[in-house]
């Protein structure tokens, strides 16, 4: 469970912040204002690993905001970007597929605690660049809202999403569009003309 804090706003300003933010509850007050609760962000811990160079790679920092838009839990994470030779061999070697992906998300059942006693969920993230760029090149999109999508989506796998039938793909999608929506990125599942 997160801390939680709380944050007055005056009534003529309630319908906007309870359709638009991120609060929980409104408690009527005497003096006219809303008393919000607020959730705090959930705490991640990112180590990005660059194992390909000379591409147009995102930053620690891109990858870390897209990550924590994701987050529901706090997490500790290993992000890999990849070439394509590692990226086939880890996909040969864990997913039995002769081919490089663009994203593969490794969860460990091992869960330590974190200093305010919340259940840590530790996972290894592996992007492969070439994948990625060419993808985003074939379906015309921005190569930084792919990034951001993928981010997105493997955040949302550590965290138990998936996508195996169609009632789960299509939660998990809607998830992925509102996150991106709200970080400026275009819906990723329309096309592109």
């Amino acid at each position: 469970m997160t801390k939680s804090e709380f944050l007055e706003v005056p009534f003529s300003h309630f319908s906007l912040w309870n359709k638009h933010g991120p609060w929980k509850s409104a408690l009527d007050k005497p003096n006219g204002l809303y008393k919000l609760k607020t959730m705090t962000a959930h705490k991640l811990s990112l180590s990005v690993q660059y194992a390909v160079g000379g591409m147009n790679l995102p930053t620690r920092q891109q990858f870390r905001r897209w990550i924590k838009a994701a987050l529901q839990r706090d997490v500790q994470i290993v992000l890999r970007i990849v070439d394509e030779i590692e990226g086939r061999a880890l996909n040969k070697q864990f997913r039995g597929k002769d081919y490089a992906t663009n994203v593969l998300t490794f969860v460990y059942a091992d869960t330590g605690q974190s200093p305010d006693n919340a259940d840590l969920l530790y996972g290894d993230i592996v992007i492969c660049a070439p994948v990625v760029e060419q993808e985003a090149r074939e379906q015309r999109k921005d190569l930084r809202a792919h990034y951001a999508h993928l981010a997105i989506h493997a955040a949302l796998h550590l965290q138990g999403y998936d996508h195996e039938n169609e009632q789960d793909a299509a939660t998990m999608e809607a998830l992925e569009t509102k996150l991106l929506e709200k970080l400026g990125y275009a819906d990723p599942y329309k096309a592109v003309v």
